[in-house]
């Protein structure tokens, strides 16, 4: 019976450890390596996690079936790893490696990290690929390269953003060893790729279509520069509006564009070769509720209170207006419409004939109210209009998340700027319009009552909202020519950077001169009609 029992026992347990494999890598079948090359990245932080989705389904939409390894460090939320691992990346969890460098860039703070692929033994060979890449056709050519293949750039530079690397702890020990003592001219890992690889441009190109038997009767070269159908610089394009190589043999793009990136919404409104990024991210499955198309759970709530907000401030200022003027007029017609009768009937007895003056609108200027407009108004309402354009600006692009759709960006960008600026700007005219209010009490005080028993039938003729049709015209122009100042380079079909920066910039000056123009021209009509109404009691709309 001890015999048995004993196997009993040992069979019992052998079961339960096979099922805890089992489990365990039923839960994690993404952290399983399956072959021995893999396409590679780096993840430092959730900014660049849409590039890494992105880049995936580029690598995947080639046909290619090879692991895809996302290397990355503690600042990767927990979400952000389960996402990856969801699209079909096998996520590996890394510590940083410090920067030695005391001069660089801020964002340059983890690049050395990228060194670690050189130390990715369990595999034969590895192509890194930056995040801000995308794959436009296969490059499974590439493992053919030799123990390290780049890119060069202008002046002769290795560029790091994609790399063909057969990984050796012999070389990684080697290049740890050598981290403070070589010099980077870019303050980050691709200086010192530079000058470790020293005589790198000097290497022979990688020919991916060369006969295997010559490939093999040749020594195996330990660099290969590869060509720019690789390594496509979207800042090289910039400069010619045209790719340096055939646009139909691009096998990657490169977006290399400093801080901008194609995930930020206002790239793809400047640049053409970000659409061929954003129609790969419209391909994005739902890997996870919600992340169908790129999106961002978290952004979706945001876009629809940002849609909301200011079109919920517009309703509430025009039905307070409403409210006012139903006010106004109800109050008119119940006590005032009688005295307005006598009023008249007491002038045309006394005088025989009606002043035009007693019952003309607010829109009848007084020329003896010009004189009264101080002469630093239009400058000061000029100052006042174009801050309130800043301001409109800067809380705009605050606002508005910068991984949305470009379509939802731009849209979101021109509600928050339009709302912001005619209250802000609304805000400072209803400032002018009570200065000019303020001033008129001051010079009939001052003047005598008498002036108030002559004037006592102006209010009440006037129209009572200030938003009249100048303010209208006025408003639309503004936001026509807003909206017309960054589409001229679609409507005339330009591609090239510069040129539709130049249209942008002759938009934005004609819209300044209009700004300028209307500022001065709607302050001082508003300080007038300030000064023509003397009825301080009567409720006055402002919208």
């Amino acid at each position: 019976m001890k015999p048995l029992f004993l196997l009993i026992v040992a069979f019992s347990v052998l079961i339960r450890s096979n099922g805890a494999v089992l489990s365990s890598s039923s839960s994690s079948p993404s952290r399983q390596q399956r072959t021995t090359e893999a396409y590679v990245t780096l993840l430092y932080g959730d900014e660049f996690l849409l590039g890494v989705r992105v880049l995936g389904k580029s690598i995947r939409d080639t046909g290619s079936t090879k692991d895809m390894v996302v290397l990355v460090s503690d600042g990767v939320s927990a979400y952000a790893m389960k996402l990856l691992k969801a699209d079909g990346w096998i996520v590996e969890k890394i510590s940083l490696l410090a920067n030695p460098n005391q001069v660089r860039p801020t964002r340059f703070w983890g690049v050395y990290t990228k060194l670690k692929i050189f130390n990715m033994t369990n595999y034969k060979k590895v192509v890194y690929l930056d995040a801000d890449t995308i794959v436009v056709k296969s490059v499974e050519d590439l493992f053919k390269c030799s123990k390290f293949c780049a890119n060069l750039k202008h002046s002769e530079r290795l560029n790091s953003g994609v790399m063909v690397v057969e990984p050796s702890e012999h070389v990684f020990q080697d290049m740890m060893g050598k981290v403070t003592t070589l010099e980077s001219y870019t303050g980050g890992d691709q200086g010192f790729l530079n000058s470790y690889y020293s005589d790198f441009p000097n290497a022979h190109v990688f020919e991916p279509n060369l006969a295997p038997e010559v490939r093999k009767s040749r020594p195996v070269p330990e660099m290969e520069r590869l060509s720019t159908l690789y390594n496509a610089d979207v800042g090289l394009y910039m400069l010619a509006n045209k790719w340096m190589v055939n646009e139909s043999e691009l096998r990657v793009i490169h977006y290399t564009l400093g801080p901008l990136k194609p995930w930020d919404w206002w790239t793809s409104w400047l640049l053409k070769p970000v659409d061929v990024w954003q129609n790969v991210r419209e391909g994005l499955k739902d890997s996870l509720p919600g992340t169908g198309g790129g999106r961002n759970p978290n952004d979706a709530l945001v876009v629809k209170i940002l849609f909301s907000v200011p079109v919920l401030a517009l309703l509430f200022c025009y039905y307070r207006s409403f409210l006012q003027t139903r006010e106004y007029f109800g109050s008119l017609s119940r006590s005032s419409f009688y005295d307005q009768i006598k009023h008249v009937y007491y002038k045309i007895r006394s005088t025989g004939t009606l002043n035009y003056t007693s019952v003309s609108t607010s829109s009848t200027i007084n020329a003896s109210n010009q004189s009264k407009v101080p002469c630093y108004l239009g400058g000061m309402s000029i100052v006042a209009c174009f801050m309130a354009a800043v301001v409109a600006l800067v809380v705009a692009l605050a606002v508005v998340p910068r991984q949305v759709m470009p379509w939802t960006g731009l849209l979101l960008m021109y509600e928050w700027t339009f709302t912001i600026f005619f209250l802000l700007f609304g805000g400072y005219l209803h400032l002018v319009y009570q200065w000019g209010r303020t001033t008129a009490v001051q010079s009939t005080l001052s003047s005598g009552p008498e002036s108030v028993d002559d004037d006592s039938g102006k209010g009440h003729q006037r129209q009572v909202s200030l938003c009249d049709s100048a303010s209208l015209y006025y408003g639309l122009g503004m936001a026509f020519l807003a909206v017309a100042a960054p589409s001229l380079p679609c409507l005339f079909g330009i591609t090239a950077l510069f040129l539709r920066l130049g249209l942008m910039v002759v938009g934005g000056l004609i819209l300044a001169s209009f700004m300028t123009y209307a500022s001065e021209h709607l302050a001082t009509r508003s300080f007038l009609r300030g000064l023509e109404d003397r009825d301080a009691t009567r409720s006055r709309s402002f919208c």
